[in-house]
């Protein structure tokens, strides 16, 4: 199965999906926040924060890019895949490479851990400001990029929160589509 058909978009809650792994966009405490890091600790209850403080304590604060594991508490999923996206700058701090490497490492982590379900929210587009444009683009290249050469993950799914983030992102894979079919 080629890599865009193992993606799905979705307009929804992360916290109700019933896939192997969700990834928080964490911040990089892990200890829990606004946008879908606050709904995921308060779906999840307080196991995950509990094992989200001892990686803190083990390896330090999350930087921008890189992505953690942990058990889902009371989500139907059965890991979340935490990861720092980075805060935009307007470019000035290699924010792309880094909101790649939130994608990328998610996506390792969760080959390491044999699953083969995973949902991605749009990483750094809420109060981080990531231009929900570019960020679609990120994802989607990068999604595409791992699963051209894995193919143990079996689906994607790219769940939007907002109209403006599906659209996009929706439209992004559309076109890539149209050019692989040409």
């Amino acid at each position: 199965m080629d890599a865009l058909s193992r993606i799905e978009i979705i307009k929804g809650d992360i916290t109700q999906l019933n896939v192997d792994a969700i990834v928080n966009a964490a911040n990089s405490s892990l200890l829990g926040g606004g946008g879908v890091d606050g709904a995921i600790h308060r779906a999840g209850g307080p196991s995950i924060v509990e094992e989200c403080r001892k990686i803190v304590a083990k390896q330090g604060y999350l930087k921008a890019g890189n992505a953690v594991i942990t058990k889902a508490g009371h989500l139907p999923a059965r890991f979340v895949i935490h990861t720092v996206g980075p805060i935009w700058t307007g470019g000035k701090e290699c924010e792309e490479i880094k909101l790649s490497r939130c994608y990328r490492n998610s996506l390792l982590l969760a080959v390491e851990n044999n699953l083969k379900t995973i949902a991605f929210p749009g990483i750094s587009t809420g109060v981080y400001g990531f231009p929900k444009e570019s960020a679609a683009r990120i994802s989607i290249d990068t999604i595409v990029d791992f699963l051209d050469n894995d193919s143990s993950i079996e689906k994607v799914y790219l769940v939007c929160f907002d109209d403006e983030n599906y659209d996009l992102t929706r439209e992004y894979l559309a076109g890539k589509a149209r050019i692989k079919q040409v």
